[in-house]
């Protein structure tokens, strides 16, 4: 038997985490240490392959200011060999991705974005690299919430079904592997359980090895083997990077054995690489001198630990997105808020960084039964489970869920139960308004037979900073708005 060795780093969802944080007193992540890390592995181990799945913008000052050309300008510097497209790759529109896509000095592969007047792939499908011999096929596969951020761009398709995705893989395995294929990987950007329903439609004839995801932000502490697939991911942020080891038999031409793990990225894993460092530095003196100024104090630092529960910083978000409004109920999207904790002195970078998707506010007239429908749909079993949308509200809501029954025990309004026949004044963002019938399981024809929707205000952090600027001392708490009993 023949033996070789193929080490695959791989990282996803980096989301701007370009900036080291001090955690247990070391300095523990950025760009500069990862970039670090992969030169150090690369200089000491034969057959390195670094892979990214997907979400490389937002998040970052350093991204939005420049549209995420700085973004592509870093990640050239950390030289992936291969990445996959994640949601927020289209946060700046399509044709700007391509632009984009043109800067990068590294391949951004992607099987199921395709134009639907033709059915042409916007990007290349699949990537063959050879490494000492053996030649792996990576094919890259996408979220169906690229379809919610592209919803204006009607030309812009994807798969948005698993079989379907399945069905791709398949097509190209078929067209594209062949008796020189060693491995097969899938970079993914799904989320950890649409991994887990592809691994089971693989066909063993395609030959699939591996599947490195991103998009739920799961960190694990070993690989899931699903239909003998492993499947791995590294949560987000720049803190830490995923490693596997291969054993190869290149007599039979298959995967032996692996080890992976999740290895830190700090003081003591890596040094920090000064060539992307002073990079960070040019494009961090550049957002400083226009962003370092104070908007507001907290009382004290407030928190989103989860976006799947009520948090401080979405009450605070979605009160003073309702405060003095013509509207009774803010739903505040809780991917829309980035940080895990903000505060207590707040500069216009960090109120820019967490909440970025600025965008219109929108306000809908609803039944009782209609809100009562919509927060039964958010609070489905996938929401638990998966990457759905979830929701933080504004004062005066008291919503009581028992998971195990899928009842709603309590549905309240300033200390009165919601009837069905009363009328309620909600509001949310584009993102949610364009995307409702999917995000709220009601049909928006029903929510706009009550009233027509109409734009309360046309961004959403410029509400946030008069308010932040207006306000100083500022705090809030969890107050059971949303509880949720197993």
């Amino acid at each position: 038997m023949a033996k070789k060795q193929l080490t695959i780093l791989h990282s996803n969802d980096l989301h701007g985490d370009f900036l080291p944080k001090i955690v247990d007193g070391k300095e523990t992540g950025g760009l500069a240490r990862l970039a670090g890390f992969v030169k150090k592995v690369r200089r000491e181990t034969p057959n390195v392959i670094y892979a990214n799945a997907g979400d490389m913008f937002r998040g970052s000052i350093i991204d939005s200011e420049y549209l995420g050309l700085s973004t592509i300008d870093l990640m050239n510097q950390l030289n992936p060999d291969v990445t996959t497209v994640g949601n927020h790759e289209v946060d700046y529109g399509i044709a700007h991705l391509l632009f984009l896509e043109k800067c990068a000095r590294f391949p951004i592969i992607n099987a199921n974005l395709f134009v639907t007047l033709n059915n042409a792939r916007l990007f290349k499908p699949y990537l063959n690299l050879e490494v000492d011999g053996m030649r792996i096929l990576f094919i890259g596969i996408l979220t169906e919430e690229v379809i919610a951020s592209t919803k204006a761009e009607k030309v812009i398709g994807t798969f948005i079904d698993v079989e379907q995705a399945a069905k791709e893989i398949g097509i190209i395995c078929d067209n594209y592997r062949t008796k020189s294929t060693d491995m097969v990987v899938l970079l993914t950007h799904i989320g950890i359980e649409a991994d887990r329903e592809l691994a089971s439609r693989l066909h063993p004839d395609w030959g699939v090895d591996l599947i490195i995801g991103g998009h739920s932000h799961t960190f694990m502490d070993e690989p899931e083997i699903v239909n003998g697939v492993p499947i791995v991911q590294v949560g987000t942020g720049s803190g830490q990077i995923g490693r596997f080891d291969i054993q190869y038999d290149t007599i039979r031409n298959k995967m032996i054995g692996f080890q992976w793990k999740m290895i830190p990225i700090n003081e003591d894993t890596a040094e920090a690489d000064p060539v992307m460092d002073e990079l960070l530095n040019h494009y961090k003196s550049q957002t400083d001198a226009k962003y370092r100024r104070v908007v507001t104090s907290f009382a004290r630092k407030l928190t989103h630990p989860s976006r799947i529960q009520e948090t401080e910083l979405g009450n605070l978000y979605a009160d003073l997105l309702q405060w003095e409004s013509s509207f009774d109920i803010m739903l505040m999207g809780s991917g829309a808020i980035r940080k895990k904790e903000l505060g207590p002195v707040v500069e216009y970078q960090d109120m820019l960084e967490n909440t970025p998707f600025d965008d219109l506010l929108w306000m809908l007239k609803v039944t009782g039964a209609q809100f009562r429908r919509m927060v039964q749909y958010i609070l489905r079993d996938e929401a638990w489970e998966g990457h759905t949308e979830f929701y933080q509200f504004s004062k005066g809501v008291k919503i009581v869920y028992r998971k195990s029954h899928h009842a709603i025990l309590r549905f309240d309004f300033n200390g009165k139960p919601i009837e069905d026949d009363q009328t309620l004044l909600i509001a949310m963002q584009s993102y949610h308004y364009n995307n409702f019938t999917e995000f709220f399981g009601v049909p928006v024809e029903e929510v706009v037979a009550n009233m027509k929707p109409r734009v309360v205000a046309t961004s959403v952090n410029n509400i946030v900073e008069e308010f932040f600027s207006t306000h100083q001392g500022l705090d809030a708490h969890v107050e059971g708005r949303l509880v949720i009993l197993e």
